[in-house]
């Protein structure tokens, strides 16, 4: 007999079904006792009357692995309006050890760093399972976003042999005698793929070594990256980025609406143009010193509010970043050269997004380290291509976790993450 999931039932009303799963939960009353079956699909539930088959029941732990044979019946009362009876169990392993805190209550009373530790089964109850799953429409969305406008994925290294961000924040590694380090970005790397695709996106993990100690930091993060060529300036990323964006809410709405209701979010709107202000209208809004070289988490607040007040809007493009906060491949302001052609985009008052145009030409690349006293040689094979004929171009990142703890108002972003990294936790 061909297994059937929970959310199945509602239409095989008057068959005999196969579930499996996990026993999420036993109840037993005085003449009868239910016992919830937890697929990847959802909860059934399967009403026990048989004093043989109530033993046996009674005999389970929550979470171990049973296949369900029974009868699907209407009752408006149970889950999904359907209900299994009649039912043989059969465990398909031996009895779970259960996990140190209950499953199927509504939320898990376990402290966070509870959950973590026990990460692989925390992961089974519902509501960090929801945030997984949008984190899975998400992705989808953004694949098939830039799919559709002509991209082509890219798969490109994480060990490399010099600092993407020319920073000391990395992690150091031997590599067959010689020194590397995980990649903070694919950065160099999706940019000279401009020069044989001319648009480009990868999804990958990126690692930064920075001793942040905060619910927005991760050591190991997942980053979505975009590069595309021939752009005028970074407002041509900055549409790319809107449409990505909104390809991605709306394949969350359409493929995780589940999950979205177990955490009771709605998504938010992407309208046709995302508000912006300039840097240094920035920080007058925010409230901070004309010469702050930065936001500051609470200037990135106080901008989202405005977002919001001004605009009904949760997201705030601000553009035109000082270029001693940028990496030397950033393409100055022509009319104010120092500002970038650089943009971070807010999500409800958090930064979410970093991009902007880059130099394109080999003298440019040549004139910006000397400016910032760094050598060459580090970067020699990712500059030299430069001398073959790259186009103007730029590109941006999202970071995906963050993206997700935003829109789902979690607390901290270690919440969204199925086995986070960061300066303390290295394991499960």
């Amino acid at each position: 007999m061909q297994r059937s999931l929970s959310t199945e039932l509602p239409a095989r009303v008057g068959a005999t079904v196969r579930l499996a799963g996990w026993v999420h939960r036993r109840r037993l009353l005085k003449s009868v006792a239910f016992l919830i079956v937890r697929d990847a699909a959802g909860l059934a539930q399967v009403v026990v009357a048989a004093p043989a088959v109530r033993e046996q029941i009674e005999a389970l732990t929550e979470e171990t692995v049973v296949e369900v044979v029974g009868t699907v019946v209407a009752n408006p009362t149970a889950p999904a309006g359907v209900e299994v009876v009649e039912p043989t169990v059969r465990p398909l392993g031996p009895p779970a050890v259960p996990p140190p805190f209950d499953l199927y209550r509504p939320v898990l009373t376990a402290t966070l760093p509870t959950q973590l530790d026990h990460a692989p089964v925390a992961l089974r109850h519902p509501v960090r399972s929801a945030a997984l799953r949008i984190s899975a429409a998400a992705v989808s969305g953004f694949r098939a976003t830039l799919d559709g406008r002509g991209f082509v994925e890219v798969h490109t290294p994480k060990v490399v042999a010099s600092s993407t961000e020319s920073g000391a924040n990395v992690f150091a590694l031997d590599w067959f005698g010689r020194p590397a380090y995980l990649a903070q970005s694919p950065q160099f790397y999706k940019q000279l793929m401009v020069g044989v695709f001319e648009r480009v996106y990868e999804v990958g993990p990126v690692f930064r070594a920075e001793p942040h100690d905060t619910v927005r930091h991760l050591a190991q993060y997942t980053s979505l990256d975009v590069e595309l060529g021939f752009v005028a300036d970074h407002r041509d990323v900055m549409a790319v980025l809107r449409e990505t964006l909104a390809g991605m809410v709306a394949t969350v709405g359409e493929r995780a609406g589940g999950a979205l209701a177990t955490l009771g979010v709605t998504v938010p709107e992407v309208p046709a143009e995302i508000p912006a202000v300039h840097f240094t209208d920035a920080l007058k809004i925010a409230g901070a010193p004309a010469d702050e070289p930065d936001l500051a988490p609470a200037h990135e607040r106080a901008l989202g509010e405005w977002a919001l007040r001004e605009h009904g809007c949760d997201f705030l493009f601000v553009t035109g970043y000082p270029m001693a906060k940028r990496p030397f491949y950033t393409h100055p302001d022509p009319a104010r050269p120092a500002y970038s052609n650089g943009f971070d985009l807010l999500f409800r008052g958090v930064e979410l997004v970093t991009g902007g145009q880059r130099l394109h030409r080999h003298a440019d690349y040549l004139a910006a380290l000397a400016a910032r006293g760094e050598p060459v040689e580090p970067y020699a094979g990712y500059v030299d291509a430069f001398r073959h004929g790259m186009p103007p171009h730029g590109g941006f990142a999202i970071g995906l976790e963050r993206f997700v703890a935003r829109l789902t108002g979690a607390a901290n972003v270690r919440e969204v993450t199925a086995f986070p990294r960061d300066l303390h936790r290295i394991t499960p």
